[in-house]
């Protein structure tokens, strides 16, 4: 396990970990809500995280980025009721499904609605992650189907060892994370947002800023 919790090693960890995941390896890693999984965008990176959670096909990823451009960099669009969710909750726990990636991002990211999920992360040291990457990284909660989300590093390298022991699996430890409820989902891909699952931002909080949320 690397260590993740100050800034200094935060700072020292993050050159070793880009570079892991450039070469399609996968992290464990710390979020605002639990700890999750994650890749690079990379079509044969994705796959190796899918068989490692043992996702079912049909079932995508979200992403997460470190700022807006971001979105523009791979293709992604925030259409008006998107742009204000974002601006009043980005950075933060919630996860706005979007139009847009065409060509340029996997469609196994693509849900049954079209769009791609995708959240600013407000963990200020994966942000950084992100942004010395330069592209979104892939996050899905560090667990079996079916089992409970880690809270710890520890947790998340017992459920995953042999990936660990093969060093396909890099795992950032930042101490245990407080239990907390997951990022809200809002689906932005329709004439009309649509809320998803219920999660952090409670949805009399969303329709404060776009009134027509369905769901």
């Amino acid at each position: 396990m690397i260590p993740y919790r100050s800034d200094a090693e935060t700072a020292a960890a993050i050159p070793g970990v880009v570079a892991h995941l450039v070469r399609r390896g996968l992290i464990g890693y710390p979020t605002e809500t639990v700890y999750g999984l994650g890749s690079t965008v990379r079509s044969s990176a994705v796959s190796r995280l899918a068989a490692l959670k043992g996702r079912q096909p049909g079932k995508p990823f979200l992403l997460l980025v470190a700022g807006p451009e971001m979105l523009r960099d791979v293709g992604l669009r925030l259409t008006d009721a998107a742009d204000r969710f974002a601006s009043a909750f980005w950075p933060g726990p919630l996860t706005l499904v979007l139009p847009g990636g065409e060509g340029v991002l996997p469609d196994t990211l693509r849900g049954p609605e079209g769009g791609i999920a995708v959240r600013w992360t407000s963990h200020a040291g994966i942000a950084q992650l992100i942004a010395t990457l330069g592209s979104p990284i892939t996050s899905t909660s560090a667990n079996r189907p079916g089992e409970a989300a880690a809270q710890t590093a520890t947790d998340v390298a017992a459920m995953f060892a042999p990936a660990v022991a093969d060093g396909s699996l890099l795992v950032l430890d930042a101490g245990a994370l407080a239990a907390s409820a997951p990022s809200t989902v809002v689906d932005c891909t329709g004439l009309a947002p649509r809320l998803i699952r219920r999660g952090a931002l409670e949805p009399s909080r969303l329709r404060a800023i776009v009134p027509g949320l369905l769901g």
